[in-house]
Protein backbone atom coordinates (compact mmCIF):
# COMPACT_ATOMS: atom_id res chain seq x y z
CA UNK A 1 0.00 0.00 0.00
CA UNK A 2 2.38 2.61 0.93
CA UNK A 3 4.54 2.05 -2.63
CA UNK A 4 1.32 2.36 -4.05
CA UNK A 5 0.60 6.01 -2.55
CA UNK A 6 4.38 6.64 -3.43
CA UNK A 7 3.32 6.31 -6.87
CA UNK A 8 -0.26 8.18 -6.97
CA UNK A 9 1.95 11.09 -5.20
CA UNK A 10 4.78 10.88 -7.82
CA UNK A 11 1.85 10.76 -10.76
CA UNK A 12 0.21 13.64 -9.14
CA UNK A 13 3.18 15.90 -8.94
CA UNK A 14 4.01 15.22 -12.32
CA UNK A 15 0.49 16.41 -13.37
CA UNK A 16 0.62 19.43 -10.94
CA UNK A 17 4.45 20.65 -12.46
CA UNK A 18 2.69 20.15 -16.43
CA UNK A 19 -0.03 22.44 -14.50
CA UNK A 20 2.41 24.99 -12.78
CA UNK A 21 4.70 24.66 -16.42
CA UNK A 22 0.85 25.84 -18.47
CA UNK A 23 -0.25 28.17 -16.99
CA UNK A 24 2.76 29.87 -15.88
CA UNK A 25 3.77 30.34 -19.76
CA UNK A 26 0.22 31.50 -20.07
CA UNK A 27 0.28 34.47 -17.63
CA UNK A 28 3.70 35.57 -19.09
CA UNK A 29 3.46 34.85 -22.72
CA UNK A 30 -0.23 34.51 -23.36
CA UNK A 31 -1.50 37.54 -24.89
CA UNK A 32 2.16 37.11 -27.36
CA UNK A 33 1.29 33.31 -28.24
CA UNK A 34 -1.89 34.57 -29.34
CA UNK A 35 -0.84 36.94 -31.36
CA UNK A 36 1.26 34.15 -33.27
CA UNK A 37 -1.45 32.04 -33.63
CA UNK A 38 -3.18 35.13 -35.41
CA UNK A 39 -0.76 36.17 -37.49
CA UNK A 40 0.79 33.01 -38.19
CA UNK A 41 -2.20 30.67 -40.49
CA UNK A 42 -1.35 32.60 -43.99
CA UNK A 43 -1.44 28.63 -45.06
CA UNK A 44 -2.32 25.45 -43.84
CA UNK A 45 1.66 24.44 -43.38
CA UNK A 46 2.21 28.17 -41.32
CA UNK A 47 -0.78 27.24 -39.30
CA UNK A 48 1.23 23.50 -38.41
CA UNK A 49 4.23 25.29 -37.48
CA UNK A 50 2.55 27.86 -35.61
CA UNK A 51 0.53 24.96 -33.76
CA UNK A 52 3.41 22.95 -33.45
CA UNK A 53 5.26 25.62 -31.91
CA UNK A 54 3.30 27.29 -29.35
CA UNK A 55 2.00 24.33 -28.09
CA UNK A 56 5.70 23.12 -27.29
CA UNK A 57 6.28 26.33 -25.45
CA UNK A 58 2.96 25.93 -23.22
CA UNK A 59 3.14 22.24 -23.52
CA UNK A 60 -0.84 21.34 -23.80
CA UNK A 61 -2.49 21.14 -27.36
CA UNK A 62 -5.77 21.50 -25.19
CA UNK A 63 -4.58 25.17 -24.22
CA UNK A 64 -3.63 25.64 -27.63
CA UNK A 65 -7.40 24.28 -28.84
CA UNK A 66 -8.85 26.42 -26.76
CA UNK A 67 -7.18 29.67 -28.13
CA UNK A 68 -7.63 29.08 -31.57
CA UNK A 69 -11.22 27.79 -30.69
CA UNK A 70 -11.55 31.59 -29.58
CA UNK A 71 -10.11 32.49 -32.78
CA UNK A 72 -12.56 30.49 -35.28
CA UNK A 73 -15.78 32.08 -32.56
CA UNK A 74 -14.41 35.99 -33.21
CA UNK A 75 -14.12 35.30 -37.25
CA UNK A 76 -10.30 35.66 -36.97
CA UNK A 77 -9.08 31.96 -38.40
CA UNK A 78 -11.06 29.87 -40.55
CA UNK A 79 -12.28 26.29 -39.33
CA UNK A 80 -9.71 24.23 -42.03
CA UNK A 81 -6.74 26.26 -40.80
CA UNK A 82 -7.60 26.04 -37.16
CA UNK A 83 -7.19 22.20 -37.34
CA UNK A 84 -4.08 22.96 -39.43
CA UNK A 85 -3.04 24.37 -35.84
CA UNK A 86 -4.33 21.25 -34.14
CA UNK A 87 -2.68 19.08 -36.24
CA UNK A 88 0.91 20.89 -35.51
CA UNK A 89 -0.13 21.27 -31.75
CA UNK A 90 -0.06 17.32 -31.30
CA UNK A 91 3.38 17.21 -33.03
CA UNK A 92 4.54 19.84 -30.64
CA UNK A 93 3.57 17.99 -27.26
CA UNK A 94 4.83 15.06 -28.61
CA UNK A 95 7.90 16.64 -29.31
CA UNK A 96 8.39 17.44 -25.52
CA UNK A 97 7.43 14.09 -24.24
CA UNK A 98 10.80 13.17 -26.10
CA UNK A 99 13.08 15.83 -24.65
CA UNK A 100 11.50 15.17 -21.00
CA UNK A 101 12.22 11.09 -21.54
CA UNK A 102 16.07 12.47 -21.35
CA UNK A 103 17.53 11.64 -18.32
CA UNK A 104 16.89 15.44 -17.05
CA UNK A 105 16.75 14.75 -13.20
CA UNK A 106 20.53 16.46 -12.35
CA UNK A 107 18.06 19.80 -13.60
CA UNK A 108 15.37 18.88 -11.34
CA UNK A 109 17.04 20.61 -7.41
CA UNK A 110 18.18 23.54 -10.04
CA UNK A 111 15.00 24.42 -11.26
CA UNK A 112 13.05 24.37 -8.37
CA UNK A 113 15.99 26.58 -6.12
CA UNK A 114 15.94 29.18 -8.81
CA UNK A 115 12.49 29.01 -9.46
CA UNK A 116 11.39 29.49 -5.74
CA UNK A 117 13.96 32.16 -5.20
CA UNK A 118 12.50 34.47 -8.59
CA UNK A 119 8.97 33.42 -7.23
CA UNK A 120 8.82 34.35 -3.77
CA UNK A 121 11.08 37.72 -4.38
CA UNK A 122 8.72 39.01 -7.24
CA UNK A 123 5.92 37.07 -7.48
CA UNK A 124 3.35 40.21 -9.02
CA UNK A 125 6.46 40.06 -11.52
CA UNK A 126 6.88 38.34 -14.76
CA UNK A 127 10.07 37.56 -13.63
CA UNK A 128 8.14 36.38 -10.52
CA UNK A 129 6.45 33.84 -12.87
CA UNK A 130 9.18 33.09 -14.46
CA UNK A 131 9.70 31.37 -11.37
CA UNK A 132 6.84 29.63 -10.98
CA UNK A 133 7.68 27.83 -14.68
CA UNK A 134 10.94 26.97 -13.43
CA UNK A 135 9.40 25.41 -10.48
CA UNK A 136 7.12 23.17 -12.64
CA UNK A 137 9.42 22.42 -14.66
CA UNK A 138 11.14 20.91 -11.62
CA UNK A 139 8.84 19.28 -10.18
CA UNK A 140 7.88 17.18 -13.67
CA UNK A 141 11.79 16.54 -13.61
CA UNK A 142 11.45 15.08 -9.76
CA UNK A 143 8.11 13.63 -10.29
CA UNK A 144 9.19 11.42 -13.42
CA UNK A 145 12.37 9.73 -11.04
CA UNK A 146 10.37 9.36 -8.27
CA UNK A 147 8.15 7.56 -10.75
CA UNK A 148 10.85 5.56 -12.08
CA UNK A 149 11.79 4.48 -8.10
CA UNK A 150 8.20 3.38 -7.66
CA UNK A 151 7.46 1.71 -10.38
CA UNK A 152 10.42 -0.54 -9.88
CA UNK A 153 9.88 -1.57 -6.32
CA UNK A 154 6.01 -2.68 -7.74
CA UNK A 155 7.42 -5.33 -10.55
CA UNK A 156 8.07 -7.42 -7.85
CA UNK A 157 4.55 -7.52 -6.52
CA UNK A 158 2.66 -10.82 -7.74
CA UNK A 159 -0.66 -8.41 -7.62
CA UNK A 160 0.98 -5.87 -9.42
CA UNK A 161 2.01 -8.63 -12.73
CA UNK A 162 -1.20 -9.96 -12.26
CA UNK A 163 -3.32 -6.89 -13.05
CA UNK A 164 -1.25 -5.75 -15.37
CA UNK A 165 -1.71 -9.78 -17.30
CA UNK A 166 -5.03 -8.35 -17.88
CA UNK A 167 -4.47 -5.11 -19.09
CA UNK A 168 -2.19 -6.39 -21.89
CA UNK A 169 -4.43 -9.00 -22.84
CA UNK A 170 -6.72 -6.50 -24.87
CA UNK A 171 -5.61 -3.57 -26.66
CA UNK A 172 -9.34 -1.95 -26.41
CA UNK A 173 -8.58 -2.35 -23.08
CA UNK A 174 -5.45 -0.36 -23.23
CA UNK A 175 -6.57 2.65 -25.20
CA UNK A 176 -9.46 2.94 -22.87
CA UNK A 177 -7.84 3.25 -19.66
CA UNK A 178 -5.16 5.68 -21.37
CA UNK A 179 -7.92 7.58 -22.71
CA UNK A 180 -9.93 7.54 -18.98
CA UNK A 181 -6.59 8.54 -17.16
CA UNK A 182 -5.56 10.90 -19.71
CA UNK A 183 -8.78 12.67 -19.06
CA UNK A 184 -8.94 12.53 -15.23
CA UNK A 185 -5.21 13.66 -15.48
CA UNK A 186 -5.80 16.38 -17.82
CA UNK A 187 -2.70 15.71 -19.26
CA UNK A 188 -1.58 13.55 -22.41
CA UNK A 189 1.74 14.70 -22.15
CA UNK A 190 2.10 13.45 -18.27
CA UNK A 191 0.80 10.25 -19.04
CA UNK A 192 2.84 9.30 -22.34
CA UNK A 193 5.94 10.12 -19.73
CA UNK A 194 4.34 7.81 -16.97
CA UNK A 195 4.02 5.18 -19.43
CA UNK A 196 7.07 5.73 -20.94
CA UNK A 197 8.42 5.13 -17.45
CA UNK A 198 6.86 2.35 -16.21
CA UNK A 199 7.82 0.39 -19.60
CA UNK A 200 11.55 1.35 -18.84
CA UNK A 201 11.16 -0.17 -15.69
CA UNK A 202 9.22 -3.47 -16.87
CA UNK A 203 6.00 -2.27 -14.83
CA UNK A 204 4.33 -2.57 -18.47
CA UNK A 205 4.92 -4.41 -21.51
CA UNK A 206 6.42 -2.75 -24.50
CA UNK A 207 2.77 -3.56 -26.53
CA UNK A 208 0.28 -2.62 -24.08
CA UNK A 209 2.19 0.72 -23.41
CA UNK A 210 1.75 1.68 -27.23
CA UNK A 211 -1.96 0.91 -26.67
CA UNK A 212 -2.00 3.12 -23.31
CA UNK A 213 -0.04 6.18 -25.30
CA UNK A 214 -2.99 5.54 -28.97
CA UNK A 215 -5.52 5.94 -25.62
CA UNK A 216 -3.76 8.98 -23.90
CA UNK A 217 -3.95 10.41 -27.76
CA UNK A 218 -7.80 9.78 -27.46
CA UNK A 219 -8.66 11.01 -24.42
CA UNK A 220 -6.26 14.41 -25.36
CA UNK A 221 -8.91 14.58 -28.27
CA UNK A 222 -11.91 14.24 -26.15
CA UNK A 223 -11.10 16.62 -23.47
CA UNK A 224 -11.06 19.41 -25.18
CA UNK A 225 -14.32 18.34 -26.90
CA UNK A 226 -15.63 18.33 -23.29
CA UNK A 227 -13.72 21.40 -22.41
CA UNK A 228 -15.88 23.35 -24.64
CA UNK A 229 -19.07 21.24 -24.49
CA UNK A 230 -20.86 24.62 -23.47
CA UNK A 231 -19.04 26.47 -25.82
CA UNK A 232 -20.37 29.07 -28.70
CA UNK A 233 -20.77 26.32 -31.88
CA UNK A 234 -18.17 27.37 -33.83
CA UNK A 235 -15.69 27.21 -30.55
CA UNK A 236 -16.77 23.52 -30.64
CA UNK A 237 -16.15 22.58 -33.68
CA UNK A 238 -12.12 22.95 -33.76
CA UNK A 239 -11.79 20.25 -30.72
CA UNK A 240 -14.59 18.10 -32.74
CA UNK A 241 -12.33 18.07 -36.37
CA UNK A 242 -9.27 17.19 -33.91
CA UNK A 243 -10.99 14.44 -32.46
CA UNK A 244 -12.28 12.84 -35.60
CA UNK A 245 -8.37 12.97 -36.29
CA UNK A 246 -6.83 11.31 -33.35
CA UNK A 247 -10.11 8.76 -33.80
CA UNK A 248 -9.43 7.97 -37.19
CA UNK A 249 -5.65 7.76 -36.83
CA UNK A 250 -5.98 5.49 -33.69
CA UNK A 251 -8.22 2.80 -35.70
CA UNK A 252 -5.67 3.26 -38.08
CA UNK A 253 -2.62 2.76 -36.12
CA UNK A 254 -4.25 0.16 -33.40
CA UNK A 255 -3.67 -2.71 -36.08
CA UNK A 256 0.12 -2.06 -36.59
CA UNK A 257 1.67 -1.42 -33.27
CA UNK A 258 3.20 -5.34 -33.70
CA UNK A 259 4.32 -4.50 -37.04
CA UNK A 260 5.86 -0.70 -35.63
CA UNK A 261 7.70 -2.47 -32.66
CA UNK A 262 9.01 -4.97 -34.90
CA UNK A 263 10.50 -2.76 -36.90
CA UNK A 264 11.83 -0.34 -34.78
CA UNK A 265 13.18 -2.27 -32.00
CA UNK A 266 16.01 -3.36 -33.53
CA UNK A 267 17.08 0.33 -33.29
CA UNK A 268 16.11 1.38 -29.98
CA UNK A 269 17.11 -0.72 -26.71
CA UNK A 270 15.54 1.88 -24.46
CA UNK A 271 11.71 1.03 -23.46
CA UNK A 272 11.24 4.63 -22.84
CA UNK A 273 12.47 5.84 -25.75
CA UNK A 274 10.59 3.47 -27.75
CA UNK A 275 7.12 4.70 -25.79
CA UNK A 276 7.71 8.65 -26.77
CA UNK A 277 9.23 7.76 -30.41
CA UNK A 278 5.96 6.23 -30.87
CA UNK A 279 3.59 8.98 -29.37
CA UNK A 280 6.07 11.17 -32.21
CA UNK A 281 5.20 9.12 -35.08
CA UNK A 282 1.54 8.48 -34.36
CA UNK A 283 1.16 12.52 -34.52
CA UNK A 284 3.49 13.01 -37.61
CA UNK A 285 1.98 10.53 -39.09
CA UNK A 286 -1.43 12.19 -38.40
CA UNK A 287 -0.70 15.60 -39.65
CA UNK A 288 0.95 14.59 -42.68
CA UNK A 289 -1.87 12.61 -43.76
CA UNK A 290 -4.76 14.49 -42.53
CA UNK A 291 -3.21 17.95 -43.25
CA UNK A 292 -4.40 17.91 -47.11
CA UNK A 293 -8.16 16.84 -45.47
CA UNK A 294 -8.64 19.67 -42.91
CA UNK A 295 -11.07 21.26 -45.75
CA UNK A 296 -13.23 17.74 -45.46
CA UNK A 297 -13.42 17.20 -42.22
CA UNK A 298 -14.21 20.81 -41.77
CA UNK A 299 -16.89 20.16 -44.12
CA UNK A 300 -18.01 17.54 -41.83
CA UNK A 301 -17.96 19.15 -38.95
CA UNK A 302 -19.97 22.07 -39.96
CA UNK A 303 -22.83 19.73 -40.98
CA UNK A 304 -22.38 17.62 -37.65
CA UNK A 305 -22.34 21.18 -35.88
CA UNK A 306 -24.19 24.15 -37.96
CA UNK A 307 -24.31 27.50 -37.14
CA UNK A 308 -26.96 28.58 -35.77
CA UNK A 309 -28.70 31.96 -37.74
CA UNK A 310 -26.74 35.02 -36.49
CA UNK A 311 -29.86 36.94 -37.89
CA UNK A 312 -32.27 36.20 -35.03
CA UNK A 313 -31.19 37.80 -31.15
CA UNK A 314 -31.38 34.62 -29.39
CA UNK A 315 -28.42 33.37 -32.33
CA UNK A 316 -26.09 36.13 -31.79
CA UNK A 317 -22.60 35.00 -30.57
CA UNK A 318 -22.07 34.88 -26.77
CA UNK A 319 -18.58 35.83 -26.28
CA UNK A 320 -18.47 34.77 -22.46
CA UNK A 321 -16.95 31.32 -23.03
CA UNK A 322 -16.58 28.67 -20.10
CA UNK A 323 -13.88 27.27 -21.76
CA UNK A 324 -11.43 30.39 -21.86
CA UNK A 325 -11.39 30.61 -17.85
CA UNK A 326 -8.45 28.41 -18.33
CA UNK A 327 -6.68 31.45 -20.08
CA UNK A 328 -6.71 34.71 -18.07
CA UNK A 329 -5.95 36.62 -21.19
CA UNK A 330 -8.18 34.95 -23.94
CA UNK A 331 -10.99 34.96 -20.76
CA UNK A 332 -10.29 39.07 -20.43
CA UNK A 333 -10.67 39.63 -24.50
CA UNK A 334 -13.93 37.94 -24.03
CA UNK A 335 -15.48 39.93 -21.33
CA UNK A 336 -14.28 43.07 -23.29
CA UNK A 337 -16.17 41.54 -26.27
CA UNK A 338 -19.54 41.21 -24.61
CA UNK A 339 -19.20 44.60 -22.76
CA UNK A 340 -18.89 45.96 -25.99
CA UNK A 341 -21.94 44.32 -26.67
CA UNK A 342 -23.97 45.59 -23.97
CA UNK A 343 -22.79 48.64 -24.93
CA UNK A 344 -24.51 48.38 -28.35
CA UNK A 345 -27.59 47.66 -26.34
CA UNK A 346 -27.71 50.93 -24.84
CA UNK A 347 -27.01 52.69 -28.03
CA UNK A 348 -29.70 51.19 -29.54
CA UNK A 349 -31.79 52.55 -26.06
CA UNK A 350 -30.33 55.72 -26.82
CA UNK A 351 -31.28 55.91 -30.65
CA UNK A 352 -34.43 55.03 -29.64
CA UNK A 353 -35.03 57.30 -27.31
CA UNK A 354 -35.31 60.38 -29.37
CA UNK A 355 -37.73 58.91 -31.98
CA UNK A 356 -40.52 58.37 -29.02
CA UNK A 357 -39.57 62.15 -27.57
CA UNK A 358 -40.71 63.25 -31.18
CA UNK A 359 -42.89 60.98 -32.59
CA UNK A 360 -44.58 60.10 -29.14
CA UNK A 361 -44.38 56.13 -29.92
CA UNK A 362 -45.43 54.36 -26.81
CA UNK A 363 -44.77 50.61 -28.58
CA UNK A 364 -41.16 51.78 -29.22
CA UNK A 365 -41.11 53.03 -25.49
CA UNK A 366 -42.07 50.05 -24.13
CA UNK A 367 -39.58 47.86 -26.48
CA UNK A 368 -36.58 49.87 -25.26
CA UNK A 369 -37.20 49.71 -21.75
CA UNK A 370 -37.40 45.38 -22.25
CA UNK A 371 -34.03 46.41 -23.18
CA UNK A 372 -32.46 47.61 -20.19
CA UNK A 373 -33.56 44.23 -18.88
CA UNK A 374 -31.06 42.73 -21.10
CA UNK A 375 -28.78 45.22 -20.66
CA UNK A 376 -29.04 43.83 -16.80
CA UNK A 377 -28.64 40.51 -17.40
CA UNK A 378 -25.43 41.32 -20.15
CA UNK A 379 -23.91 43.20 -16.79
CA UNK A 380 -24.76 40.74 -14.27
CA UNK A 381 -23.36 37.92 -16.64
CA UNK A 382 -19.86 39.81 -17.36
CA UNK A 383 -19.69 40.49 -13.56
CA UNK A 384 -19.71 36.67 -12.80
CA UNK A 385 -17.77 35.58 -15.55
CA UNK A 386 -14.91 38.36 -14.59
CA UNK A 387 -14.96 37.17 -11.10
CA UNK A 388 -14.47 33.73 -12.03
CA UNK A 389 -11.16 34.64 -13.56
CA UNK A 390 -8.02 34.23 -10.77
CA UNK A 391 -6.63 37.47 -10.42
CA UNK A 392 -3.20 36.39 -9.32
CA UNK A 393 -3.08 34.94 -12.98
CA UNK A 394 -3.13 38.00 -14.52
CA UNK A 395 -0.26 40.44 -15.19
CA UNK A 396 -0.16 43.71 -14.19
CA UNK A 397 -1.67 44.93 -17.70
CA UNK A 398 -4.33 42.49 -17.76
CA UNK A 399 -5.56 43.14 -13.90
CA UNK A 400 -5.61 46.65 -15.55
CA UNK A 401 -7.60 45.42 -18.19
CA UNK A 402 -10.21 43.35 -15.43
CA UNK A 403 -11.01 46.87 -13.47
CA UNK A 404 -11.68 48.84 -16.83
CA UNK A 405 -14.27 46.14 -18.13
CA UNK A 406 -16.25 46.27 -14.20
CA UNK A 407 -16.05 49.93 -14.58
CA UNK A 408 -17.35 49.94 -18.21
CA UNK A 409 -20.09 47.61 -17.87
CA UNK A 410 -21.63 49.44 -14.76
CA UNK A 411 -21.39 52.90 -16.41
CA UNK A 412 -23.46 51.11 -19.15
CA UNK A 413 -25.88 49.59 -17.07
CA UNK A 414 -26.42 52.75 -15.06
CA UNK A 415 -26.85 54.75 -18.36
CA UNK A 416 -30.00 51.92 -19.39
CA UNK A 417 -31.12 52.65 -16.14
CA UNK A 418 -31.21 56.44 -17.09
CA UNK A 419 -32.85 56.10 -20.48
CA UNK A 420 -35.29 53.62 -18.83
CA UNK A 421 -37.02 56.44 -16.09
CA UNK A 422 -36.25 58.87 -19.00
CA UNK A 423 -38.83 57.05 -20.97
CA UNK A 424 -41.16 56.43 -18.20
CA UNK A 425 -41.35 60.79 -17.94
CA UNK A 426 -41.94 60.66 -20.93
CA UNK A 427 -45.43 58.52 -21.24
CA UNK A 428 -46.29 59.81 -17.82
CA UNK A 429 -45.79 63.83 -18.26
CA UNK A 430 -45.84 64.20 -22.25
CA UNK A 431 -47.18 61.14 -24.43
CA UNK A 432 -49.83 60.38 -22.22
CA UNK A 433 -51.54 64.09 -21.60
CA UNK A 434 -51.11 65.04 -25.14
CA UNK A 435 -47.88 67.57 -24.10
CA UNK A 436 -44.95 68.53 -26.58
CA UNK A 437 -41.40 70.36 -26.51
CA UNK A 438 -41.61 74.06 -28.18
CA UNK A 439 -39.69 73.78 -31.04
CA UNK A 440 -36.63 75.46 -29.59
CA UNK A 441 -37.14 72.93 -26.75
CA UNK A 442 -37.15 70.30 -29.05
CA UNK A 443 -33.76 71.56 -30.86
CA UNK A 444 -32.24 71.63 -27.60
CA UNK A 445 -32.43 68.27 -26.56
CA UNK A 446 -32.22 66.99 -30.31
CA UNK A 447 -28.31 69.29 -30.06
CA UNK A 448 -27.56 67.17 -26.55
CA UNK A 449 -28.74 63.97 -28.01
CA UNK A 450 -26.29 64.34 -31.28
CA UNK A 451 -23.64 64.74 -28.72
CA UNK A 452 -24.60 62.10 -26.32
CA UNK A 453 -24.64 59.65 -29.32
CA UNK A 454 -21.06 60.89 -30.45
CA UNK A 455 -19.58 60.66 -27.05
CA UNK A 456 -21.12 56.96 -26.46
CA UNK A 457 -19.30 56.09 -29.71
CA UNK A 458 -15.94 57.96 -28.83
CA UNK A 459 -16.13 56.28 -25.21
CA UNK A 460 -16.28 52.67 -26.80
CA UNK A 461 -13.61 53.05 -28.88
CA UNK A 462 -11.66 54.47 -26.00
CA UNK A 463 -12.99 51.38 -24.19
CA UNK A 464 -11.75 49.67 -27.19
CA UNK A 465 -8.62 50.87 -28.25
CA UNK A 466 -7.32 52.66 -24.82
CA UNK A 467 -6.27 55.60 -26.71
CA UNK A 468 -5.20 58.08 -24.45
CA UNK A 469 -5.59 60.99 -26.99
CA UNK A 470 -9.40 60.07 -27.75
CA UNK A 471 -9.55 59.70 -23.61
CA UNK A 472 -8.11 63.33 -23.27
CA UNK A 473 -10.93 64.18 -25.89
CA UNK A 474 -13.59 62.10 -24.19
CA UNK A 475 -12.94 64.35 -21.03
CA UNK A 476 -13.11 67.68 -22.77
CA UNK A 477 -16.46 66.82 -23.81
CA UNK A 478 -17.79 66.50 -20.17
CA UNK A 479 -16.93 70.30 -19.52
CA UNK A 480 -18.59 70.79 -22.58
CA UNK A 481 -21.61 69.33 -22.43
CA UNK A 482 -22.22 70.65 -18.73
CA UNK A 483 -22.19 74.15 -19.97
CA UNK A 484 -24.40 73.25 -23.19
CA UNK A 485 -26.62 71.70 -20.22
CA UNK A 486 -25.92 75.27 -18.28
CA UNK A 487 -26.99 77.73 -21.20
CA UNK A 488 -30.19 75.23 -22.19
CA UNK A 489 -31.31 75.66 -18.78
CA UNK A 490 -31.37 79.18 -18.60
CA UNK A 491 -32.77 79.37 -22.21
CA UNK A 492 -36.04 77.29 -21.29
CA UNK A 493 -36.29 80.02 -18.36
CA UNK A 494 -36.25 82.50 -20.60
CA UNK A 495 -38.53 81.14 -22.86
CA UNK A 496 -40.60 80.95 -19.42
CA UNK A 497 -40.75 84.29 -18.54
CA UNK A 498 -42.16 85.24 -22.42
CA UNK A 499 -45.05 82.52 -21.65
CA UNK A 500 -44.52 80.41 -24.29
CA UNK A 501 -47.52 77.71 -22.94
CA UNK A 502 -45.64 74.60 -24.52
CA UNK A 503 -42.57 75.48 -22.13
CA UNK A 504 -44.69 76.14 -19.37
CA UNK A 505 -46.60 72.95 -19.55
CA UNK A 506 -43.32 70.83 -20.13
CA UNK A 507 -41.21 72.58 -17.86
CA UNK A 508 -40.80 70.65 -15.22
CA UNK A 509 -40.06 67.45 -17.43
CA UNK A 510 -37.73 69.39 -20.02
CA UNK A 511 -35.02 70.74 -16.91
CA UNK A 512 -35.22 67.12 -15.79
CA UNK A 513 -34.55 65.60 -19.53
CA UNK A 514 -31.53 67.76 -20.18
CA UNK A 515 -30.21 67.29 -16.44
CA UNK A 516 -30.42 63.13 -16.91
CA UNK A 517 -28.56 63.84 -20.55
CA UNK A 518 -25.65 65.12 -18.98
CA UNK A 519 -25.81 62.59 -15.64
CA UNK A 520 -25.31 59.81 -18.55
CA UNK A 521 -22.80 61.99 -20.51
CA UNK A 522 -21.19 61.88 -17.07
CA UNK A 523 -21.12 58.03 -17.03
CA UNK A 524 -19.65 57.94 -20.51
CA UNK A 525 -17.04 60.76 -19.76
CA UNK A 526 -16.54 57.96 -16.83
CA UNK A 527 -15.04 55.63 -19.39
CA UNK A 528 -11.61 58.01 -20.04
CA UNK A 529 -10.71 58.08 -16.15
CA UNK A 530 -8.65 54.68 -16.00
CA UNK A 531 -7.13 54.73 -19.58
CA UNK A 532 -5.39 58.82 -18.23
CA UNK A 533 -4.55 57.13 -15.17
CA UNK A 534 -2.74 54.67 -16.42
CA UNK A 535 -1.17 57.16 -18.52
CA UNK A 536 -0.34 59.44 -15.86
CA UNK A 537 -2.70 62.02 -17.41
CA UNK A 538 -4.65 62.66 -14.25
CA UNK A 539 -1.84 64.25 -12.22
CA UNK A 540 -3.51 67.34 -9.42
CA UNK A 541 -1.31 70.04 -11.98
CA UNK A 542 -2.76 68.51 -15.09
CA UNK A 543 -6.16 68.65 -13.84
CA UNK A 544 -5.90 71.99 -13.25
CA UNK A 545 -4.20 72.68 -16.24
CA UNK A 546 -7.35 71.31 -17.86
CA UNK A 547 -9.97 73.06 -15.94
CA UNK A 548 -7.69 76.24 -16.68
CA UNK A 549 -7.46 75.76 -20.50
CA UNK A 550 -12.03 75.02 -20.35
CA UNK A 551 -12.31 78.34 -19.22
CA UNK A 552 -14.20 79.38 -15.77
Amino acid sequence: MKHLLNLLAAISLLVWGAHLVRTGILRVFGANLRNVLAHSVANRWAAAMSGLGVTALVQSSTATALIVSSFVGQGLVTLPLALAVMLGADVGTSLMAVVFSFDLSWLSPLFIFVGVVLYLSRQSQPVGRVGRILIGLGLMLLALRLVAASTEIMTHSPAVKALLGSISSDLLLEITVGAFVSLVAYSSLAIVLLTATMAASGLVPLEPAMGLVLGANLGNGLLAVLTTARSAVEVRQVPLGNFVFKAIGVLLAAPLVGLWLREVRPFVQDAATLVVLFHLSFNLVVAFVFIGLTQLVARWVAHWLPKPDKTMVAGRPHHLDPSALATPSLAISCAAREALHQADVVETMMVGMLSVIRNNDLKLAEELRKLDDHVDELYSAIKYYLTKISREALGEEESRRWTDIISFTINMEQIGDIIERILLDIEDKKIRKGRSFSDAGMAEICELHARLIDNLRLGMSVFLNGSVRDAQKLLEEKARFRDLERAYATTHLDRLTGNTMQSIETSSLHIDLISDLKRINSHICSIAYPILDSAGALAPNRLRQAQLADGP
